[in-house]
């Protein structure tokens, strides 16, 4: 199964069959790719599941790179973890492809339970089990698992080992989530709301670890709905809302895109004719506020204008530069949409 902190789990996997794996990656490739990906890890065509009535997910595409940090954003009820679950073989889909390194999670559980580590968003562990008694637990249901000590080590949690999990910090305990989807040596690994509840500082330690286990070879899916979260450790990000997917692009490019763009004011130190400024490609729209000048555009734009205007012999006087952020763009894309939850937290 999945190095996730679910207690039902632990039965699944413990009560499960061992298999040799057979079957590489690269094989049984989706008929329909998802554009944008050479050779993904990750491929979802259409992927639709529903609770009852309620459709949790409508109609959800997108493909994982090798080696990328690949963030999944969108309002509460938007479908995230029920993505992620079926990434992960633990919801089965009602329609759509998901292949995860080329297999299907559902018709191939053994291979993805060796391959893909899972810190899920809702979970429980034993208070009085022991830090080195779970990381051992989980350990012993893989094949080939990663040094327990040299993960602890990593994941500064060695001090810890004796320690019962209730007495671990907030911080401490996502540590151990990541150390338990971490030891079956996956290739890629799906962490939900990683960061929920922790403190600034211990965030930031926590991105730090995130980047630490990419440079290590492992591919990651990241759910948040913090866009600082994913402004900094993601490649590419997906905004699904309404069990759909909005939008997709580097947080840079989903920012600028819809965002607004940049903005920059500033006090010309003399007239000039607008198409000075207008004609540059990074300027998407100037106007005038009594003696300022509000250009807004995407790109280097602060430095097309310093360059258009010096040479024509202007200097930009009390210069401003506000830059659009994820969040803005988040905003712009999902305030206009009803937030349509089913109410249990399973989007």
């Amino acid at each position: 199964m999945l190095a996730g902190p679910l207690v039902a789990n632990l039965i699944w996997m413990a009560t499960s069959a061992r298999a040799e794996i057979s079957v590489r990656t690269g094989t049984q490739r989706s008929e329909r790719p998802v554009a944008g990906v050479a050779h993904p890890v990750i491929e979802v065509v259409s992927l639709h599941k529903a609770y009852g009535a309620t459709v949790a997910v409508e109609d959800v595409s997108f493909a994982v790179a090798e080696g990328e940090i690949f963030g999944i954003l969108g309002p509460n009820g938007a479908g995230k973890t029920t993505t992620v679950e079926c990434l992960s073989g633990l919801r089965v889909p009602d329609r759509g492809t998901v292949r995860v390194l080329g297999v299907d999670p559902q018709r191939q559980r053994h291979v993805i339970r060796e391959w893909v580590g899972v810190q899920l968003q809702e979970g429980s562990l034993r208070g009085k089990l022991r830090v080195g008694e779970l990381v051992d637990l989980f350990a012993s249901f893989y094949t080939h698992p990663a040094d327990a000590r040299e993960l602890l080590d990593l994941l500064d949690l060695t001090s810890k080992r004796g320690d019962y999990y209730k007495s671990l910090s907030g911080g401490q305990k996502q540590r151990l989530s990541i150390a338990l989807a971490l030891i079956g040596n996956p290739k890629i690994a799906i962490l939900d709301e990683l960061t929920t509840g922790l403190d600034p500082q211990a965030r930031r330690e926590t991105w730090g670890l995130i980047e630490t286990i990419r440079d290590r070879g492992v591919t990651i899916v990241l759910v948040t709905h913090f866009m600082d979260e994913a402004e900094r450790l993601c490649d590419r990000v997906a905004l699904i809302d309404a069990g759909g997917v909005i939008a997709m692009d580097s947080p840079l490019g989903l920012a600028e895109r819809e965002g607004g763009g940049n903005h920059m004011r500033f006090h010309p130190s003399r007239p000039f004719d607008d198409a000075l400024l207008t004609a540059l490609p990074e300027v998407d729209r100037l106007d005038h506020q009594g003696d300022r000048i509000v250009v807004g555009g995407t790109g280097d734009l602060l430095n097309a204008v310093i360059s258009a205007l010096a040479s024509a012999n202007i200097e930009a006087k009390d210069v401003q530069l506000e830059s659009a952020t994820l969040e803005d763009a988040f905003v712009r894309l999902t305030s206009h949409r009803s937030e349509n939850s089913n109410g249990d937290g399973r989007r």
